[in-house]
């Protein structure tokens, strides 16, 4: 979802400075079956191009027709629905019992001859992109009523939130997530690959530069630095998982010993029981306190019996995709509690 937000901002930043207007549409509610989930995004231009997506193809073409035929936010943002009856159900090919229920923004650009840097749909696209770019979050609120936008930088993630009683939708965008992989060795490889299917964003990182030469995964980020500093540049936020992967305590340790100290959701390093617990020793006389340590998931990944590279991979995989479920799961729960008073 990450990276998929980012694109579409990008893309509707790119049709406006090119003096294009578009449509941005949201999802704020599903029922029934929904091959997307909500806070989804389309953008589409009168060109008929699109990105994003709002129901894996079922109503898009019906969307942009209406878009184009000014019979839906001809000129200002709108409330729609689709799947009310079970005949458009059906004729669209939702989902059985499929219903959703979008925001669709008119998003108008400037006339080309005319400064487009005037325009305020330009700048909170431009702060929306740069937000993301720095790996941070940004909460954007629409208001049909008064049909006024807001975008600010906020600390942390907020589930989105559509106020159908005030018309107001409040939505918060994050960072893509990220892996970060210390050492360029041959796991690292598999790890990188399997990763950009699952929708990361893969940085490796590697002291010995003759080990990133050989690194030829298409898509991947590449640092030549000690990974203390890397770390630290790098990788500190919420979003990121940090993996350690090269069997040498001189350049792991230096990476885990910076990463203990970040909010990343999940650090972890290859070896046995008997390397981790040796290293666990080391963390500790370096001045790294029982509860850093204890972040630490070493050996890493789930206990699979993995033996070669690609099972070592899928392992680690797992186990990051199972705290980085658990964690989200909490976070609803607190977020349940909060509201409920």
């Amino acid at each position: 979802m990450q990276a998929v937000d980012k694109e579409v901002f990008d893309k509707v930043l790119g049709w406006l400075t090119a003096g294009k207007s578009c449509w941005l549409a949201t999802v704020v509610a599903t029922w029934g079956s929904s091959p997307r989930p909500v806070g989804s995004l389309l953008a589409c231009n009168a060109q008929g191009h699109m990105v994003g997506s709002l129901s894996g193809g079922c109503v898009e073409d019906d969307l942009l027709e209406k878009l184009t035929n000014g019979e839906i936010a001809a000129d200002k943002a709108q409330f729609f629905e689709y799947g009310i009856s079970a005949e458009e159900t059906e004729r669209l090919g939702l989902p059985c019992g499929g219903h959703l229920s979008i925001i669709v923004e008119p998003v108008p650009a400037n006339d080309q001859t005319v400064d487009q840097s005037i325009n305020p749909s330009i700048t909170e696209f431009q702060l929306l992109c740069q937000t993301l770019e720095q790996r941070k979050c940004v909460r954007r609120t629409v208001n049909l009523v008064t049909q006024q936008t807001q975008v600010t930088p906020v600390e942390s993630h907020q589930a989105l939130i559509w106020n159908e009683l005030d018309q107001i939708l409040t939505q918060t965008y994050g960072p893509q997530f990220q892996l970060f992989i210390i050492g360029a060795g041959m796991v690292g490889k598999y790890l990188a690959q399997m990763a950009q299917l699952l929708d990361y964003e893969v940085t490796v990182c590697d002291p010995r530069k003759e080990m990133l030469d050989q690194f030829e995964v298409a898509g991947t980020r590449l640092i030549n630095d000690m990974p203390d500093d890397a770390v630290r540049n790098h990788a500190q936020d919420r979003a990121t998982a940090i993996v350690a992967l090269t069997h040498d305590p001189r350049i792991d340790d230096m990476g885990l010993m910076e990463a203990l100290t970040t909010d990343a959701f999940y650090i972890g390093a290859l070896g046995s029981k008997k390397t981790s617990s040796s290293r666990r020793e080391r963390l500790k006389a370096l001045d790294l306190t029982d509860a850093q340590i204890n972040q630490l998931h070493a050996p890493i990944g789930l206990p699979i019996g993995s033996k070669t590279p690609p099972e070592i991979a899928i392992a680690i995989l797992a186990e990051i995709t199972a705290v980085r479920k658990l964690q989200t799961s909490q976070v609803h729960d607190h977020l349940d509690k909060v509201s409920a008073g």
